[in-house]
Order: C-alpha cells, then structure tokens, then sequence
C-alpha cells in the first residue's frame, strides 16, 4: 500500500512539477526557484540517510542514488540560478519528469 502512495505522489506531484518547471522554463513565477532549491535539498538529504540505511542491511540503494546525484542537484542547481539557467538543465528536468510519469505509472500497474 506504501508503495502504491509513492507511484500516485510521483506521478501526479513530482511529474507534473518537473514537466511544468521544463515547459515554461525561466518564465515560470520567481517563487517556484526556492521551492525548488528547497526540494533538492531535502532530496539529497532525504535519500542520503535511506541509502546509508539500505547500505547496512546489504541491500542495493540505486534508486536513492539517482535522487542523490542527478535529481537533487539539478533542482538545486536550478534554485539557485534562478532566471539565468541554461536551457539544457530544463530540458533535463523536463525529460526527468516523463521518466518519473512512465516509470511510476508503469509499476503502478504491474
């Protein structure tokens, strides 16, 4: 049943954000960068502590390491360049944020 919640809060929460930051890019309102710098935070943090807790019960944290290294860094990235980010880290976030809808809704159902 957990895991149900986490697929539905990716797939309409997460996705949705990410697909929104990456289509209107720099012109989104200028409220939306803290939010985002705040999330990457808590992400990396969040997930560091789950990997380190799946390291010691000998399992394989892949998936926190993709929040750790890719996702929480790019929305803190983002966060803090604010107007001035490059295209490419939104169109990054924007394939991230099909990815999240895919993969979740994917295993939603399997």
């Amino acid at each position: 049943m957990k895991e149900f919640f986490i697929h539905l809060f990716h797939i309409l929460i997460v996705g949705s954000l990410f697909l929104y930051v990456g289509i209107v890019k720099s012109s989104m309102p200028s409220l939306m960068y803290p939010i985002l710098l705040i999330s990457g935070i808590i992400i990396i943090l969040y997930h560091g502590f789950k990997a380190y807790r799946l390291i010691t019960l000998d399992k394989n944290p892949w998936v926190n390491y993709i929040h750790i290294f890719i996702i929480g860094p790019l929305l803190v990235y983002i966060g803090l360049t604010r107007e001035t980010t490059k295209r490419l880290f939104f169109e990054i976030l924007l394939m991230l944020g099909f990815a999240a809808i895919g993969y979740h809704t994917y295993y939603l159902f399997n």
